[in-house]
């Protein structure tokens, strides 16, 4: 192994076990800035983008962490002060202990918190932010969302997916969540733009769906293909989506899917102008409807399939 990958990897590893043991703020700190060297490290010394994956997931839940800890401390002292009626927990100690003595500013409690608030309130958002690379300022960012690596909402399907949806379900009579140019592709018999509303639209039977990624958009698209289903609106479906197994939406099309291939690598959609790009996690294609085995020999080239 290469010294230099060696090295970093040592660090990560400490890192992660330092974090499954994490009790205090200052360890909590301590980690985080272990994590963000780390980054730098593995950015200067072109180490790929695994590490720096990495190292930023590390340094995010680091800092999420301490955000936990920095609002348990601010509600303690809010609620009962700090004093000999304090109860003190693995967040805080009865002393009071400003930002300066536990080594921090003003921003990064700041950054910390907000980032603890975010994590709670969207957390789908939050478990892709931590693949992204990104700083925290930017994953704080008002409106901020990285399903893929430019930021982009329109990404098409590359063809190959599309003739393996055809083949399985004999045609593609509507595609919900499109355009114009997407349905170059797809050439699905009726489609829906975002003018269009696809949520507010009859979908018809068959039903090739590559779901808009910004949240709340993706819940509601993925609700909808599986109640239509399970109502016999459709009669069958492939949904390509990110293999996002941590949320609720993702969790419901799985129960309710027939079969599902979990797609080897990331796909790599194509930009405006037929560009390829990979998005920062894998994908799935889930499968709604009776033709089991001719989803599974079809889809099996692009990945492990998940059989019911």
């Amino acid at each position: 192994m290469n010294t230099k990958n060696s090295s970093s990897l040592a660090i990560l590893t400490n890192a992660t076990k330092m974090l499954a043991e994490c009790r205090t703020i200052q360890d909590a700190k301590k980690i985080a800035d272990m994590a963000s060297a780390a980054k730098v490290y593995a950015k200067k010394a072109q180490l790929g983008d695994e590490a720096i994956r990495y190292a930023n997931e590390i340094r995010v839940e680091a800092l999420r962490l301490l955000g936990d800890m920095l609002k348990q401390t601010e509600r303690a002292r809010g609620a009962k002060g700090i004093g000999p009626n304090a109860v003190p927990d693995r967040y805080h100690n009865a002393e009071n202990p400003t930002l300066a003595d536990m080594g921090l500013t003003k921003k990064e409690s700041s950054a910390a918190q907000s980032l603890s608030t975010f994590a709670e309130k969207k957390p789908e958002v939050f478990a892709e932010a931590k693949q992204s690379g990104k700083s925290v300022s930017e994953i704080l960012k008002p409106g901020a969302h990285v399903s893929n690596n430019s930021g982009e909402n329109e990404w098409y399907t590359p063809p190959k997916y599309i003739e393996a949806a055809r083949a399985v379900m004999g045609g593609i009579d509507c595609d919900p969540a499109s355009s114009e140019i997407a349905n170059r592709i797809v050439k699905a018999e009726t489609f829906y733009t975002i003018q269009d509303d696809g949520l507010k639209q009859e979908w018809g039977k068959r039903i090739f769906m590559n779901p808009p990624y910004a949240p709340p958009l993706i819940s509601k698209f993925c609700e909808a293909v599986t109640a239509k289903y399970e109502s016999g609106e459709i009669e069958q479906a492939c949904v390509l989506v990110n293999n996002a197994t941590e949320t609720a939406w993702f969790q419901r099309m799985l129960e309710k899917a027939s079969a599902a291939c979990f797609v080897r690598g990331r796909v790599k959609f194509l930009d405006i102008n037929g560009n390829p790009g990979a998005p920062l996690q894998g994908q799935a294609v889930l499968y709604f409807g009776e033709d089991i085995e001719k989803f599974n020999s079809t889809f099996v080239i692009f990945g492990a399939i998940l059989k019911k």
